[in-house]
């Protein structure tokens, strides 16, 4: 924590998962390290070069927004004070990545009861259902999302061969009401975060067609 009294709260990003049922938090997984830049792309839905005329500047549904970030994690400085750390000292970062990675992973549980299942011959098995999955970057942008991408390089290790710093490369596909539906829990929260962005495109400063030279426009 800074010593200035006046210095503002740094806020985190970060993943937090939750019981898509019940909306309770299962776990909040925040960046030790911000990230200094976040790429955003935003794939327009529109009704297809094919429409007809009258088609043409309709929009079917939300654009498909891909996020990809990179964030470091970084244990050197823990590892200066090991009475404070021990599980630092212990296993390195295998505990934060492995919070990270197990979000791709169906539960060992239902993958024994999936082999369970298909032992008693059982002619449909159901997929694992994952958690929720919200990617937070500010008040104004807590998005469902799914994770598309992932890769971790290990940089340095300690003398047992945990990794003491790494760096992650996260791809993200946010999940709009296209994906989830209006009564799904995670379709609240994309229907927040689209009125959060409306709200703030009204206090950007507006332009004048005398700006662009086009008065006569209309």
């Amino acid at each position: 924590m800074s010593s200035f009294p006046g210095s503002p709260r740094l806020l985190k990003g970060g993943i937090v998962l939750l019981d898509a049922a019940s909306g309770a938090v299962q776990r909040v997984i925040a960046l030790q390290y911000n990230p200094d830049s976040v790429s955003r792309t935003l794939q327009v839905q529109g009704a297809g070069d094919g429409a007809d005329h009258s088609e043409a500047l309709r929009l079917k549904g939300p654009p498909i927004e891909t996020i990809k970030l990179e964030a470091e994690l970084d244990l050197t400085d823990q590892l200066e004070f090991p009475d404070q750390n021990q599980i630092a000292v212990q296993s390195g970062l295998a505990p934060q990545l492995a919070a990270l990675e197990i979000i791709v992973y169906p539960t060992s549980a239902r993958l024994e009861a999936n082999y369970t299942l298909a032992q008693q011959g059982a002619l449909e098995i159901i997929p694992a259902e994952a958690p929720m999955t919200l990617f937070i970057w500010s008040s104004n942008r807590v998005l469902p999302m799914r994770i598309t991408e992932f890769s971790i390089t290990e940089e340095a290790f300690d003398t047992a061969l945990n990794p003491i710093r790494a760096k992650i490369s996260l791809g993200m596909r946010v999940l709009s009401v296209t994906d989830l539906g209006f009564d799904h829990r995670g379709g609240g929260l994309y229907m927040v975060f689209q009125r959060q962005k409306e709200r703030l495109a009204t206090q950007g400063p507006a332009g004048t067609l005398n700006m662009l030279g086009g008065g006569g426009l209309v």
